[in-house]
């Protein structure tokens, strides 16, 4: 059950940067990952317990609840539906003022392959693509900030 994370320091204060992170209607601009993303249920913006639905930029999508929404320090989700090669998948987003206007933002992934067995092989390779992305999309705030 691998947990992954990427961290990138960003000059920008750390309400700025969750509030970046949190609008998606920008986030559609500047993270790499998301094609489209749709709040359910009504919703129109990020608390817990409100669904989401989303499409990443190969096609896969997935539908999240978010468990944590504590700003400016943390918001987190967990899979509810997605692709079939993760039998769990949660992630968490963190940011840590470091000085007024510098912030360290964490980005952390733990997930759970299905079947079990594609574990000793296929964790290895999953964790490489995902902190690859993870890596662009933190690039990508910084950008943007």
């Amino acid at each position: 059950m691998p947990t992954i994370r990427n961290a990138l320091e960003i000059e920008a204060p750390d309400d700025q940067l969750f509030a970046l992170a949190q609008d998606y209607d920008l986030r559609l601009e500047w993270d790499p990952f998301l094609r489209e993303m749709t709040f359910l249920d009504g919703a129109t913006e990020a608390d817990e317990g409100v669904r989401v639905w989303v499409r990443a930029y190969n096609g896969l999508t997935m539908e999240v609840r978010y468990v944590t929404v504590d700003p400016p320090e943390r918001v987190a989700m967990t899979m509810l539906d997605g692709p079939p090669m993760f039998s769990t998948f949660a992630g968490t987003w963190l940011f840590e003022a470091l000085e007024p206007e510098r912030t360290e933002v964490t980005f952390q992934y733990h997930y759970v392959l299905w079947p079990r067995w594609l574990s000793p092989v296929g964790e290895p390779v999953a964790s490489r693509i995902l902190k690859r992305d993870m890596r662009k999309r933190l690039e990508g705030l910084k950008e943007s900030a």
